[in-house]
């Protein structure tokens, strides 16, 4: 995969500076004015009057009678912070008879409730509400977790930070899609969302920008490890449309290919799914991660590609979760 190269804008250099201007020499002083007299003030009581302000009250008076800046439209004014009360995790310390650590990873295992409301955030304010932990609680149940999305094409596939290039517009992060908002309704799992489980995802299993379908996001080792040493040997099976009508003669030059000892391909096994004369459907079984190969194999058999999807990663198959949705990975399913 080509990275996008980052330039920088080389500084512009410093003008000369100017040569010292030759000193002049001090003016002499103007003449002193002769000293005038004081007036005599008169004698007998000073006339009631107001008295004049000092100067610094009259400049706070004239400060305070000017009217309030007004806000730019549409900024709203930022929501103070709670200060009453105390930390959540301070009171579950408290019911507990915890550590800190220990009161933090209960919250945001999502077994505390704040007057029946389930509250991850260790630092939300209570004061005389009603704090309840969940009897059933177990640290021992705060296991990693695994997360399956159905990419939209048009999308990275998380694996890397991408740099937007200048004059571009930016190419929008599949991770942006993991949200309690695009969880599939029907997760075969019972595993309830929660915050902590969009927090330290890796992706290590590349899927070209403009195809769609499985990608992976875990926060389990175990599972980083399987993808990443089984890589070579895992099968990446694909869906792809083509256009227009497509016989068992027309794959031929991709068996070509694929025989060939120069070219040193990967193990790929390719059918024709269904074939009409408007578009055809092509499935692809490859033998580890090859961005960019279905496209070289389909250029040699001269096909225009209208899609590509990947349905399947080992044993670990799509099924009809749609476009831009996720699940987690069940208990059962192995890659």
């Amino acid at each position: 995969m080509n990275r996008p190269t980052l330039k920088l804008t080389p500084k512009p250099k410093p003008a000369p500076k100017a040569a010292p201007a030759a000193r002049k020499a001090p003016a002499s002083p103007p003449p002193a004015k002769p000293a005038r007299a004081p007036t005599p003030r008169p004698a007998g009581p000073r006339p009631a009057g107001r008295p004049a302000a000092a100067p610094n009250k009259v400049r706070a008076a004239t400060a305070d009678a000017r009217p309030p800046r007004a806000r730019a439209p549409g900024k709203a004014a930022p929501k103070p912070l709670p200060d009453t009360g105390e930390r959540l995790s301070k009171r579950v310390m408290q019911l507990k008879e915890c550590s800190r650590k220990e009161a933090e990873q209960y919250i945001e295992g999502g077994w505390v409730r704040v007057n029946g409301v389930v509250v991850e955030e260790p630092a939300h304010r209570v004061d005389r509400e009603t704090i309840t932990v969940d009897p059933n609680a177990s640290l021992l149940n705060l296991t990693a977790v695994t997360l399956l999305l159905n990419k939209p094409p048009g999308y990275t596939d998380g694996t890397e930070e991408m740099s937007p290039a200048r004059g571009r517009k930016a190419i929008p992060d599949a991770r942006n899609l993991l949200t309690a908002q695009t969880h599939w309704e029907h997760d075969p799992t019972d595993t309830p969302v929660l915050q902590r489980h969009f927090k330290h995802l890796e992706a290590d299993i590349e899927l070209e920008n403009g195809a769609s379908g499985l990608v992976v996001f875990t926060q389990d080792w175990r599972t980083t490890r399987k993808l990443t040493e089984d890589m070579a040997t895992m099968e990446h099976e694909f869906l792809v449309e083509v256009k227009g009508a497509v016989e068992a003669d027309a794959l031929k030059p991709i068996g070509y290919a694929l025989k060939d000892e120069r070219l040193d391909l990967p193990s790929v096994k390719v059918s024709v799914n269904s074939s009409t004369p408007e578009l055809s459907r092509l499935r692809f079984a490859i033998k580890g991660s090859h961005p960019g190969l279905v496209a070289y194999l389909c250029g040699l058999a001269k096909l225009d590609i209208l899609a590509m999807r990947r349905i399947r990663l080992g044993r670990v198959t799509l099924a009809d979760m749609p476009v831009g949705q996720w699940r987690f990975l069940a208990g059962y399913e192995k890659f």
